[in-house]
């Protein structure tokens, strides 16, 4: 199978779908990888390195795009729209519950879309979003220290305190792989942490990881509302699959915290679960209101390009293989390759994402 890899068009997103150590494995296959001319720069692949895999460099994103099976990062954005064509075959990730416009891009392509965050194993195991959330995670309280620095805007708190001087107070919304992740950073930073959650259960799982180190709170509005205001950093980890996050914070609670305290929305790009949260991008990642430093990169692992293309590539490539090898035989090989199917025929087909737009179920005319 003909192979393209675009290169990413996200502000500042310098992942690359396909790594060199994966278009090696896939040409000893058989299948042919077309990638567009520095596509991996950003994360230290250089068009030599992918020459030496196997790969034909093409000049342009086109040349890239007009092949059979289609691996990115990030779902395409507008610029991109005129490359979808019908009989495509898109894998990638695409969060289409925040994202109308493109859902009905896709249905109108005719193209068969694949989400990464949807490709789902038995017990709600989601291998292809599980090594971002877990990059995000730690990125989240990494951000979230470095604007807490005055001259970034923040407060100027430094989370781990020191001796005669409290430490900050990191207050995590979900206690999933992305909760879980910021808290191991928080702890070890020597921050107070506390973790939210609605599920007992994983409360009482991460009992066993984080002792009495981590409070560990049922997620109910009282509960965050006597938080949210005294937290020096919050973040927003709450994923709910293929559907917008729950608003859990609202405006009027985020006026009550101190100016110079910081928010980081690791759910923004399924809308996020802080009302004051937009999407902002690495060139310009953070804004104020209500005099709280608010950061809502959607695309927080591409600040790590070097690290999570190699950690994404890792958990992706046997899909690609299945996809690569089998065509769209493949989702009826791999259930849960086929539970990632969020597009197809011209119609949504993903029954999480119908919900959020249960007008888009059928072909656009």
């Amino acid at each position: 199978m003909e192979i393209g890899v675009p290169k990413e068009t996200k502000d500042q997103e310098f992942r690359v779908g396909l790594s060199p150590s994966s278009v090696r494995v896939l040409r000893e296959k058989g299948h042919q990888i077309f990638l567009e001319t520095t596509a991996g720069l950003g994360s230290g692949f250089t068009d030599a390195d992918y020459v030496q895999a196997g790969a034909e460099i093409v000049i342009d994103a086109a040349a890239a795009w007009n092949r059979e099976l289609v691996v990115k990062v990030k779902e395409p954005l507008p610029i991109e729209y005129n490359f979808l064509q019908p009989g495509h075959l898109l894998f990638t990730y695409l969060h289409l519950a925040a994202n109308r416009g493109l859902t009905e891009q896709l249905i109108s392509s005719g193209v068969t879309a694949i989400a990464y965050e949807t490709v789902e194993l038995p017990g709600r195991i989601l291998p292809l979003l599980t090594p971002m959330s877990i990059i995000a995670g730690r990125l989240a309280v990494q951000f979230g220290a470095r604007f807490l620095e005055r001259q970034q805007g923040g407060r100027g708190v430094l989370l781990g305190g020191v001796p005669g001087v409290r430490p900050g107070k990191v207050v995590i919304l979900g206690g999933g792989v992305v909760g879980t992740e910021a808290a191991r950073m928080a702890i070890g930073m020597g921050a107070q942490v506390q973790i939210f959650d609605i599920s007992v259960e994983r409360l009482a799982y991460l009992e066993t990881l984080f002792g009495s180190r981590v409070e560990l709170l049922y997620s109910s509005p009282l509960q965050i509302e006597a938080a949210v205001a005294g937290a020096d950093l919050l973040i927003g980890a709450v994923l709910v699959l293929a559907q917008r996050a729950p608003i859990l914070v609202s405006r009027a609670l985020v006026e009550q915290m101190r100016p110079g305290s910081v928010i980081v929305d690791v759910a923004v790009d399924q809308g996020g679960c802080i009302e004051t949260l937009r999407p902002t991008s690495h060139t310009h990642p953070t804004y104020v209101e209500a005099g709280v430093v608010h950061y809502g990169v959607p695309n927080m692992p591409g600040a790590v390009p070097w690290t999570a293309t190699q950690a994404l590539n890792n958990s992706t490539l046997p899909y690609v293989l299945k996809l690569a090898n089998n065509g769209l035989k493949a989702l009826e090989l791999d259930s849960a390759l086929a539970r990632g199917l969020n597009v197809k025929n011209s119609c949504l087909v993903h029954p999480a994402v119908q919900e959020v737009f249960p007008d888009l179920g059928l072909p656009i005319k």
